[in-house]
């Protein structure tokens, strides 16, 4: 992570645009909750309008995930999507610079008792979660509760990663960059929680192409591998909206009873039928417009976007 005595190019001018952008959204955590809530779906539906391409990703990962619904179902769905896009812009900075008695009466933890179980045990714990678009926020809620340690993608910008990357050290205790497995292992050695996300479209070379809505798409053989090799257990956790706007659900599950197995592809199946029974609780909450398809199982195939 970048610090200001570290990288004198932070300060740069180019860079004072970036500072502008985080210094607004700061500002942002003075706003009162509702008020959070009514601008963010506001910003959604623009965004819906003005950004035709996320706007295409996203309708053609509805139309593939969803084929039982009509064209109307799912364009009201896209919609509603855009508007819980828009919230959790709102979002992030709350996750980043709210005090912990601010945010405490937002949460509503469920299964908290499988998470510390689970650590009592020394064995490590990979939480497993997914991309929903509250993900920032509800990360920041459950560490309220428990510490743990996350995964998380190096920002190109410096700002960025200065800003987000600092914060989200704070808050998790270690921040390790995607990709780092060794990192990774050792915090489970040492025997902490280490949050991981396996719902994103990866290299060929990380991954195996396993049913995900039907479809076949890339996903990391980590959530197996890991566990088989260090003995750490997987524990389900993810965070939803209340759709009545005070506040959020922070569902932690009890740890995944016989996994891994030997066998890497039904580990997979297993972990993405699970967060697919997630999705579709709340199917407006999940990052459609990531791209979780590019990747095709042969080169040869048609794109799919």
């Amino acid at each position: 992570m970048a610090t200001a005595n570290n990288n004198a190019n932070l300060w740069s001018p180019r860079l004072w645009p970036a500072w502008i952008g985080f210094g607004l959204l700061r500002l942002l955590i003075m706003l009162p909750y509702p008020l959070v809530l009514r601008l963010g779906r506001g910003l959604g539906r623009l965004a819906y309008r003005v950004s035709p391409s996320r706007r295409h990703v996203a309708a053609t990962n509805l139309r593939a995930c969803f084929p039982e619904l009509d064209a109307p179902q799912r364009d009201a769905l896209l919609r509603r999507h855009f508007e819980s896009l828009g919230i959790s812009l709102f979002e992030m900075p709350m996750a980043w610079w709210k005090t912990d008695e601010a945010l405490r009466g937002q949460a509503h933890i469920q299964g908290l008792e499988n998470l510390l179980g689970a650590l009592r045990t020394g064995r490590g714990v990979i939480l497993l979660s997914a991309h929903f678009t509250s993900l920032e926020l509800t990360a920041r809620l459950l560490a309220l509760f428990a510490p743990f340690h996350a995964m998380y993608r190096r920002y190109d910008n410096p700002v960025a990663e200065y800003v987000i990357g600092g914060a989200r050290n704070r808050v998790t205790r270690n921040a390790i960059q995607s990709g780092n497995v060794r990192a990774m292992i050792r915090s489970l050695r040492q025997g902490h929680a280490v949050w991981y996300a396996s719902d994103r479209n990866t290299q060929r070379t990380q991954a195996v192409f396993v049913e995900f809505f039907g479809h076949l798409a890339t996903t990391n053989t980590a959530i197996s591998r890991i566990p088989r090799a260090t003995g750490a257990l997987v524990v389900p956790f993810h965070g939803i909206r209340r759709a009545g706007g005070d506040g959020y659900d922070v569902i932690i599950e009890p740890a995944l009873a016989g996994f891994p197995t030997s066998d890497i592809v039904a580990d997979l199946r297993r972990t993405n039928r699970l967060i697919e029974g997630w999705i579709r609780s709340h199917p407006e909450q999940y990052l459609w417009i990531h791209r979780r398809f590019r990747l095709r199982p042969n080169r040869s195939d048609p794109p799919f976007y």
